[in-house]
């Protein structure tokens, strides 16, 4: 292990991209303890990240560039630890490579100040969390010194620099974003788990698919014969024949004995995929069935969350995408009716809250799936919502409204005993919410007040 606090004593980082979740102020907090020479820059200005430069204002080691970058904080820098998000071809990120400037970022960082530390990776446009989640459960539950990190609000993959001893390992939910740092370093996860592929963030990408897959293939890039590359039966067309590691193919036949609560048979190769890692790490599949038994799911990931006056509420709200919306909703239907999918279009009980930013994305098939399988859908604005309204016909009933609370009680009005709420947004959360976690939030305190 290396020694991390001699490692960033005197270093002069400038942080590109501060913002106001955890790692926002977490990682200045973290390196500003350590000895670190920081700037911290944001194109926010100072009144924007107010809380988050409370939080930092007694380090005096931390100095803030507001309200835009200059060229200058990007050179003569030991390195730049750039956020997610950064734009791919951002002219600071060019005059720091142009000025011998290494760009990390957290997660690849850690990895290689935590060499001895095995790292599970887990990326994919769908289910990487409810994988990640599934992995960490069973793993904790069967041996000592297991982490969580990544792509996960509120935390820092850097605190864990203090805990993690050799031998210990470390579950990482990873982002295209956060794999950009892997590319940097030229690393990859020893067990890599790559759920899904499809368009998403194509506002960033530019309408470059080729780009995104790009990032997303880090995941494995760099793995040697000794590392294991798991996927989905649809990910193996997109996989190199030439990868050095080894590749495990997951199924979701291979689980089918497990007592699962989470619908949809992607959630059963999530699964498939979660199990595979832990056999490789040598737990026994009774311990790892009774883990799964007692797997409760994850917040904003087709969960349940309650049921009022006979109608099942669901919380989707990491379904970012159209096609993740899809997804969600033909699972909770294969569930409704308990048959075949292609009669499920005969028993419409599904009222959909869905809507927000649009990502790029194509939303006909949505419209398709909304039409075939939905009795009701209520739209919150945004530019994705108007997309949908104005390039393809809604044939069932459909309502914008102007926020979430209204959404659920018009959802509420449309829905009669026996059907599912299910609130799937299928667009960004830019505009009407903070983040996408604000978004959960309020969706989550709206429903545990109905009764």
């Amino acid at each position: 292990m290396i020694n991390y606090k001699k490692y960033f004593k005197n270093k002069k980082v400038t942080i590109m991209g501060v913002g106001l979740l955890g790692k926002g102020y977490l990682d200045p907090m973290f390196l500003a303890k350590c000895g670190a020479d920081i700037i911290a820059t944001d194109l926010k200005n100072a009144e924007e990240l107010a809380p988050t430069i409370k939080k930092l204002e007694k380090y005096k080691n931390i100095k803030f560039v507001l309200g835009g970058h200059r060229l200058e904080d990007f050179e003569n820098r030991d390195f730049i630890l750039k956020s997610q998000g950064v734009p791919l071809d951002s002219p600071y990120i060019a005059h720091a490579r142009a000025h011998g400037v290494p760009i990390e970022m957290n997660e690849s960082l850690f990895m290689k100040l935590a060499p001895d530390v095995t790292m599970i990776g887990i990326t994919g446009t769908r289910g990487k969390t409810m994988t990640t989640q599934l992995i960490y459960e069973i793993l904790s539950a069967n041996r000592k010194g297991v982490y969580i990190a990544g792509n996960l609000p509120g935390k820092s993959s850097f605190q864990l620099l203090s805990k993690v001893k050799a031998g210990d390992i470390v579950v990482f939910e990873l982002s295209s974003w956060q794999l950009q740092g892997f590319g940097e370093a030229h690393i990859s996860p020893h067990i890599a788990v790559f759920t899904s592929f499809m368009p998403d963030h194509m506002n960033y990408y530019k309408n470059d698919i080729e780009k995104y897959f790009d990032d997303k293939a880090n995941i494995f890039k760099y793995q040697t014969k000794d590392d294991v590359l798991i996927i989905r039966p649809d990910m193996k067309k997109l996989i190199p024949k030439d990868i050095k590691s080894k590749l495990i193919v997951a199924k979701a036949q291979d689980v089918e004995k497990y007592n699962f609560i989470v619908p949809g048979k992607h959630q059963k190769e999530n699964l498939a995929c979660a199990v595979e890692v832990a056999k490789i790490l040598g737990i026994p599949e009774s311990k790892i069935k009774k883990a799964v038994k007692n797997f409760k799911g994850v917040e904003g990931r087709l969960q349940y969350v309650k049921t009022v006056k006979g109608v099942k509420i669901y919380n989707d709200n990491n379904a970012t995408t159209p096609e993740a919306t899809c997804a969600g909703i033909e699972a909770l239907s294969i569930v409704f009716k308990g048959s075949a999918r292609q009669d499920l279009a005969e028993h419409k009980k599904v009222i959909l809250i869905a809507g927000g930013a649009d990502k790029g994305l194509d939303s006909e098939p949505l419209a398709k799936v909304i039409n075939k399988y939905c009795k009701a859908v209520v739209l919150l604005e945004g530019t994705g919502t108007e997309k949908l309204i104005t390039n393809y016909k809604l044939k069932i009933t459909n309502l914008k409204v102007e926020n979430l609370k209204d959404a659920v009680n018009q959802a509420i009005k449309y829905a009669k005993k026996d059907d599912i709420i299910i609130f799937s947004p299928a667009f960004a959360s830019f505009g009407m919410f903070t983040n996408e976690y604000d978004r959960n939030d309020q969706f989550m305190k709206i429903i545990k007040k109905l009764k």
